[in-house]
């Protein structure tokens, strides 16, 4: 039992830190801020969330004890990684990007994030 733990752990070891390894390869190789944030967003989640589970499977196989602390992690990056790529996305997006270079929404609020008055997404007149 304790060989098939060690070969899971080190399975999982292995393609966390290649999701890693191509993360960082990604940020730094990539040329646009956009696809930049792709790459690290992916690293973070999969990359540190399976360094975390082979964490959590080894101390449940070895030292007997299972420890959630990895798990509350796992979850935290799963959950905020998305969300801080969305932000970092907006901020870009309304510093660089100017709405007519923009390609037409099909939403019925168009991009909402570049309302002039501030209040909340305004209906677009399609007239």
């Amino acid at each position: 039992m304790e060989l098939f733990a060690e070969i899971i752990v080190s399975f999982i070891l292995v393609v966390g830190g290649s999701f890693c390894l191509l993360g960082s390869f990604g940020l730094i190789k990539l040329d646009d801020t956009m696809r930049r944030l792709h790459a690290p967003t992916k690293a973070s989640t999969l990359g540190v969330g399976g360094v975390l589970i082979a964490s959590m499977i080894y101390f449940a196989a070895f030292a007997d004890r299972i420890s959630f602390h990895e798990l509350l992690i796992t979850a935290f990056i799963f959950i905020t990684a998305p969300i801080t790529a969305n932000f970092v996305a907006k901020a870009h997006m309304h510093r660089d990007v100017k709405e007519r270079d923009l390609p037409p929404t099909t939403g019925k609020y168009g991009w909402a994030g570049y309302d002039e008055i501030g209040d909340g997404p305004q209906p677009i007149d399609t007239k």
